[in-house]
């Protein structure tokens, strides 16, 4: 009986540790046109849904495809992100926004985190708002978020 059970938490165990990290993509699009789209590593993870995985979300764009956006957001608002628990001080989540050539701006957009990290986030509300990144040595700008199973609402249109 006890080797049973000592097998039976080591699978208990064993099954959670598989799910142990979770993060969430939320799209919010307040402009009545207009499709938000999630894209990693040239793959579509979302059209308007929310994406949900069980492991970290490295180097995702999103952007509010309007007809006139490029496949990976040129001439769009972008919004850029890496989603991951932290396993050293200083690591974990990152979020920014992008009008980096060849990307500009199109709708008003912004992000924040939920369920950790509450409150941090960046809204861009106008063609030269400061909160986003015009040149990639900004890095200033990125907003960090060093939470565990942390998650990401965008919202287009604010």
């Amino acid at each position: 009986m006890t080797l049973f059970l000592s097998f039976a938490v080591f699978l208990a165990a064993a099954a959670v540790g598989v799910h142990a990290e979770t993060h969430t993509i939320h799209f919010d699009n307040r402009c009545g046109f207009g499709t938000p789209t999630l894209i990693q590593g040239g793959n579509v993870l979302s059209t308007g849904g929310d994406y949900t995985v069980d492991r970290p979300i490295f180097g995702a764009i999103a952007y509010l495809q309007t007809g006139n956006c490029g496949f990976n957001g040129e001439r769009c608002t972008l919004i850029e992100t890496t989603l991951v628990n932290p396993t050293s001080p200083g690591g974990g989540s990152s979020t920014d926004i992008s009008l980096i050539p060849p990307h500009s701006f199109s709708v008003t957009s912004g992000f924040g985190y939920y369920n950790g990290c509450d409150g941090a986030g960046a809204d861009c509300t106008f063609q030269g708002c400061p909160t986003a990144f015009y040149n990639p040595d900004e890095t200033w700008k990125q907003v960090a978020c060093q939470a565990n199973n942390v998650n990401l609402a965008i919202t287009f249109c604010l």
